[in-house]
């Protein structure tokens, strides 16, 4: 079979259950030998990250290992100097991996709606596939997506068989992802005392309130 790896990238700022969800859901429709996740640097469309990459980079692994999930995590947007494009992460990745395998990027509905907003987005179907789930607030509507990205995302629409054989260029929109948590949200509660449970994995929760993190 086919080689294959997920990409989820983010700035898990902390990392919570709709970052797990959406890894989950995708292992389990593709069965990847690795989900390779990937902490930001320096993204250029987000405001200042309030975790360093060391933290995020734990709370990342303990996370995922919770779920027992094939878990790899690729460092090289933490330690590439300058803003960070996905167009030269999924490069590298292909660079790294051979022409064979599959490749496929994991994205949430919301980022989907802005990717003709990412630097180069055309090409990134040159080195991999895309997936996407829609959540709670953000349902799969066509009509509100830029009208280039729904021609894209449509002329490309593959089977989770087609994408798991081959290695790049195809499309798959999943609808039954019905988790929505915002890390804004999290981080507003930690910061007021609260302890959001139900949003963050037990083993993320615990770490932050070891080391205090989200109090400023």
């Amino acid at each position: 079979m086919t080689h294959c790896v997920l990409i989820l990238g983010g700035s898990f700022d902390p990392v919570h259950n709709g970052h797990i969800a959406l890894g989950a859901h995708f292992c389990k429709l593709l069965e990847p030998d690795e989900l390779r996740v990937i902490p930001a640097g320096n993204p250029w469309q987000k405001e200042r990250l309030l975790a360093t990459a060391d933290h995020r980079e734990e709370m990342l692994r303990r996370a995922f290992e919770a779920q027992q999930l094939p878990i790899k995590i690729d460092r090289q947007e933490i330690e590439r100097k300058g803003a960070t494009y996905t167009i030269d992460t999924v490069r590298a990745i292909r660079d790294e991996i051979g022409p064979q395998a599959s490749i496929v990027l994991l994205l949430g509905i919301d980022q989907l709606n802005r990717l003709d907003s990412w630097h180069e987005w055309r090409n990134i179907f040159n080195y991999v596939h895309i997936c996407a789930a829609s959540r709670p607030g953000y349902p799969a509507d066509w009509s509100q997506m830029p009208h280039e990205v729904a021609a894209e995302f449509s002329r490309r629409k593959g089977t989770l068989g087609q994408i798991r054989s081959t290695s790049h260029g195809l499309t798959y929109l999943t609808q039954d992802l019905a988790v929505d948590v915002s890390a804004t949200d999290i981080r507003l509660a930690l910061q007021h005392g609260a302890k959001p449970a139900s949003l963050i994995p037990p083993v993320v929760l615990d770490y932050i309130e070891q080391f205090h993190l989200y109090k400023d």
